[in-house]
């Protein structure tokens, strides 16, 4: 994919994933509170505004502030560089591959901005349950991080199965 076709595609990926991200963060922000939540369908889905200041499903957030900024910010900062880098210049991936890193890079930069902007912890404010299982309390870059992975991971098994049977 050439250079230019893969910057534009990333930069609509971008601009979508965190925008749609930060402006469902706004609006929890300004309609939900900490003290109340609202289920929809049954209970199956339920907004309560949340401040995560660990990762997936809170892991580090009980860390040493400094601990949680070198790994959280410094760390997540630098794997994100280097993920925007191999995107912008592996000049084989296809444009699916293109989209599904960006998407992960996406997730991962509008929860960094979150921790900048907010002192260290990530607005979350989502929670989806199906009888007794439930996820934990989430926002849209956490979708879209999931979702480019899964798509990287369908795209590396279509690709072995290509080459075993070819």
């Amino acid at each position: 994919m050439k250079f230019s076709k893969r910057l534009g595609l990333m930069i609509v990926v971008f601009a979508l994933c965190v925008g749609v991200d930060q402006i469902t963060k706004t609006i929890a922000k300004t309609t939900l509170s900490m003290d109340s939540v609202r289920e929809y369908l049954g209970g199956s889905i339920k907004l309560l505004l949340t401040h995560n200041t660990g990762t997936f499903l809170g892991l580090g957030g009980t860390l040493p502030a400094n601990l949680r900024y070198g790994l959280m910010i410094v760390g997540i900062g630098a794997f994100l560089l280097a993920l925007l880098l191999y995107t912008l210049f592996n000049k084989r991936a296809d444009a699916i591959t293109v989209a599904s890193l960006t998407m992960v890079f996406s997730g991962g930069i509008s929860n960094l901005l979150d921790r900048i902007v907010y002192g260290g912890y990530v607005v979350d404010f989502m929670n989806v349950s199906a009888g007794s299982l439930h996820t934990g309390v989430f926002n849209v870059a956490d979708m879209v991080l999931l979702v480019g992975a899964i798509m990287l991971f369908m795209v590396g098994f279509k690709s072995k199965q290509q080459i075993a049977h070819g």
